[in-house]
């Protein structure tokens, strides 16, 4: 991968972290899913209007607009969703976890959906990165501080399955269709649905506007959601989804980071050594991680190039 998409995966994971404190913030002022559907339609509507603003085109025909709603559907409807009400249910260890299944969940359907074969290296990187979050997560894992409920996890698992999908389908339409109007468009239609079970569960107008909860609602928005998937789309332009997936380990790491730095939280030898393994995970999905699976014209037999470095 080019150091310049390196680095811009990077500060997306690093964006995706800030999420965490600005969502805590904001769920004291605002019921979970009308925070959800307000974060998704003010990202959207940013995109969007500049989007027009620039003259980028819309999605051509059918299939691309029926591929962007599905990612509206499952990064913004159900990975809000679950996001933001597993917060009531779940312990942040546990969430932490579970959510962190997503590039393993991407490396199985990506070999299916986008040819994407992992090598041995890539797949123990994957899993190295996964012990290196359990690690990271034992000490709220194994307090026992917080009681931890099955529909919590339902919600977390229904986050990442949303997730898992909608960066499927963001690597099929990019390069053919424009990001900002694909990203501004996924959110508006993933904001709908969010809005209309919030208009029906929960009191919209119960929302206490105050300095705090705009300044979360505007970063959120703008930083969290709308510069982050502007950044995502142009990443898998260029790189294979499971490479730039393996990065969403840092975003533990730089979630602990945020908390050492502006909370006083103390990082213990479990959050050390999981850190030190998340990143050796990693670089090797990094250098190593996957190989296209192509078919021949002259025979109609599959063969796999060697692993990319």
């Amino acid at each position: 991968m080019p150091v310049s998409t390196i680095a811009k995966v990077i500060l997306v994971m690093l964006l995706w972290a800030a999420c965490f404190p600005l969502i805590t913030t904001g769920i004291k002022y605002a019921p979970h899913l009308t925070f959800a559907a307000s974060r998704a339609l003010l990202a959207g509507l940013a995109l969007s209007f500049l989007a027009l603003a620039l003259r980028r085109p819309l999605p051509k025909g059918a299939h691309q607009w029926a591929m962007v709603a599905l990612i509206g559907f499952g990064a913004t409807s159900l990975g809000f969703l679950g996001m933001f009400h597993a917060a009531e249910y779940i312990s942040p260890g546990i969430a932490t976890v579970i959510a962190n299944t997503q590039p393993l969940l991407a490396a199985a359907l990506g070999s299916v959906a986008l040819n994407e074969r992992l090598t041995w290296r890539g797949m123990a990187g994957l899993l190295l990165g996964f012990v290196g979050i359990l690690s990271i997560a034992a000490p709220e894992f194994l307090s026992g501080g917080q009681k931890t409920y099955v529909i919590g996890i339902a919600y977390i698992i229904l986050a990442a399955l949303g997730i898992t999908v909608s960066n499927v389908m963001i690597k099929r339409i990019a390069g053919k269709v424009d990001a900002l109007m694909a990203m501004g468009l996924q959110m508006l239609i993933g904001s709908v649905p969010l809005g209309i079970v919030a208009w029906a569960t929960e009191e919209p107008a119960s929302i206490q506007w105050s300095f705090a909860f705009i300044g979360a609602l505007v970063g959120l928005s703008l930083l969290g959601t709308a510069l982050v998937y502007w950044l995502w789309f142009s990443v898998l332009e260029k790189a294979p989804l499971n490479r730039a997936n393996a990065f969403s380990f840092l975003i533990p790491i730089f979630g602990l980071m945020i908390g050492t730095l502006f909370y006083g939280e103390t990082l213990g030898w479990p959050q050390l050594t999981g850190i030190a393994l998340a990143i050796a995970g990693v670089s090797l999905v990094t250098r190593y991680g996957t190989r296209s699976v192509t078919v021949a014209p002259e025979t109609g037999l599959s063969r796999s190039p060697r692993t990319q470095e």
